[in-house]
């Protein structure tokens, strides 16, 4: 097998990581001496062992003068476990192959030199794109302390999420919701905005075997959230955070004595400032949010600028009406220079649906 061969098998065990690691970026390793895989890991869950010293427990040979391959430069600091670089070092590994350079600070090209320093032969770059684009969120969080954010929706073929009545359930597919379930178990919290909470009464939880709840987030500009909602009513089993301009007290002490945190921001035309809630649930350690129920909330999301990827559900369905719901509402756009730029499209059917997922290229606002 080849370096990539390999390379590939760590990133598949990366993957496994997905939503557990947070907001630790996932990480594969796989140990190869004589052309046999001896040993592989990945990192599992945040505060536990790294992907190569899981990888190093899960072998039984001698790893002095093997390779191990590794998705993400070694760590060489200390934080809830010892570095990386020291465990390669004690086993006598004589060549390491690293697919993406670590943008952290305390890491930044550190670990590969350590471990150069100490006569190994270091070889970065394989799969780069691959390694790189696994960890989105991860150099999005660690470059910028603000979460990644993820706009997703889904809607009919002429690009409607409701009909003309409000009826939405269901407009995708049993399969499609079954990934949008997966989706909301990979990233820290998922974020819709009171009319979604007062129209539909969601949960917002991850309804898969083995999923994991993001943390809520409602943004509700006026505290209209009902007491009585699934939201309000789960929020000590769920973490649940209430974003409101709202300082009044009195209204804000039945969500804080039902478990929900309040967030108070800065009010911006009437809302919640979006980039000073980011910029608050970042320093909770939240890496990543998806947007997913309000078409005025996507609308202020697209005009604040703090969406990073979009990911589209689009069904063989159409419904017309001039006034039923499209995914970004708001008051718009009003010329196309100024509009959101997509780019790096990846499309894949689900049963009937099509899933789309474009990268964020740009954002030019007037002003």
């Amino acid at each position: 097998m080849t370096d990539e061969e390999y390379m590939r098998r760590a990133l598949e065990l990366a993957r496994r990581g997905l939503g557990h690691t947070n907001p630790n970026p996932i990480v594969g390793a796989v140990i190869v001496r004589d052309g046999r895989i001896i040993g592989e890991g990945w990192h599992e869950k945040y505060g536990e062992l790294h992907a190569e010293r899981n990888a190093i427990a899960n072998c039984r040979e001698d790893m002095r003068g093997a390779t191990i391959y590794v998705t993400l430069e070694p760590c060489c600091h200390y934080g809830r476990t010892p570095p990386c670089t020291e465990a390669l070092i004690e086993q006598g590994f004589s060549r390491v192959v690293v697919g993406s350079m670590d943008p952290n600070p305390l890491v930044a090209g550190k670990g590969v030199s350590i471990l150069r320093e100490h006569g190994m032969e270091v070889v970065t770059g394989v799969l780069k794109e691959e390694c790189d684009a696994a960890n989105r969120v991860f150099f999005h969080y660690i470059s910028t302390k603000t979460p990644y954010v993820v706009l997703k929706y889904a809607m009919t073929a002429d690009g409607k999420i409701a009909t003309v009545t409000g009826e939405s359930q269901w407009i995708s597919n049993e399969d499609s919701r079954r990934r949008a379930h997966a989706m909301r178990g990979r990233y820290a919290a998922i974020m819709a905005g009171v009319g979604t909470v007062t129209a539909d009464d969601p949960q917002l939880n991850c309804r898969i075997e083995g999923g994991r709840d993001p943390v809520r987030v409602i943004c509700d500009s006026r505290l209209r959230t009902p007491i009585e909602s699934k939201i309000v009513k789960t929020a000590r089993d769920i973490p649940t955070i209430i974003a409101t301009v709202c300082g009044d007290e009195e209204r804000l002490r039945p969500y804080k004595d039902a478990g929900c945190e309040v967030i108070l921001t800065e009010e911006k035309e009437g809302r919640v400032n979006l980039k000073e809630l980011m910029a608050r649930l970042g320093e909770r350690k939240l890496d990543s949010v998806m947007i997913e129920g309000g078409a005025e909330l996507a609308g202020s999301a697209v005009k604040e600028g703090i969406i990073n990827e979009v990911t589209a559900f689009i069904a063989p369905k159409m419904v017309g009406g001039s006034t039923a719901k499209t995914p970004v509402g708001g008051a718009g756009i009003e010329k196309l220079a100024d509009a959101l730029k997509l780019s790096a499209p990846e499309a894949e059917l689900i049963g009937g649906d099509i899933m789309i997922r474009w990268e964020v290229e740009s954002l030019c606002l007037p002003g």
